[in-house]
């Protein structure tokens, strides 16, 4: 059995990809490295698909994630967008199924809810409370994409030693995982 973790986290996009890494041993999580695929000089939409398959694929051999964490496309009312981010969810699976990598999927809310305690978290609310748990010293600005990543990583993490296991299925939005109370309980060490 790993003494050790990887998890990979994206938040998928067509024009911008954010992404983040965490290890987690035991039970601790830490940073590793997060970071943007940037796909907006192409402008052919299956170039990009394209695009970000390879550039996952080559974070994946890089890294060597033993899980990837990803955000699930939310419902809104122009139906275009979510096609194109169902194809660029599509990339990520299949890249990840390439090398048998476990994915798990998260609900923006679920996401957000488990990393700052709203569901409604603004980007820079999230930036801001993963540098503080991760003890990031700087947060890219420009692409705050990059921590919505490593805040999907995270949150696989922190509901994967819930007291409910969502291996292989969807996760949904719930309050099971004991929220902030129960992590804070469980890790006195991370209280400052």
């Amino acid at each position: 059995m790993k003494s050790e973790k990887i998890i990979l986290g994206i938040d998928p996009g067509t024009q911008i990809s954010g992404w983040g890494v965490v290890v987690v041993k035991e039970g601790a999580c830490s940073y590793l490295s997060m970071g943007v695929i940037d796909m907006r000089r192409e402008k052919d939409l299956f170039a990009r698909i394209g695009i970000l398959y390879r550039e996952v694929i080559t974070l994946i051999d890089k890294y060597n994630p033993d899980e990837l964490a990803m955000e699930a496309p939310f419902y809104g009312k122009n139906v275009q967008s979510m096609l194109k981010l169902g194809r660029a969810q599509g990339a990520l699976i299949s890249a990840a199924r390439s090398r048998d990598i476990p994915i798990f999927e998260y609900a923006p809310r679920k996401i957000k809810l488990s990393i700052t305690g709203r569901g409604a978290a603004s980007k820079e609310q999230v930036a801001t409370i993963i540098s503080k748990i991760l003890s990031i010293k700087e947060v890219p600005s420009r692409f705050l994409d990059a921590t919505d990543g490593l805040a999907a990583a995270l949150c696989h993490h922190l509901s994967s030693n819930a007291a409910f296991s969502t291996k292989g299925k969807t996760s949904k939005s719930s309050n099971r995982s004991g929220g902030w109370g129960k992590f804070l309980k469980d890790n006195p060490d991370r209280i400052k």
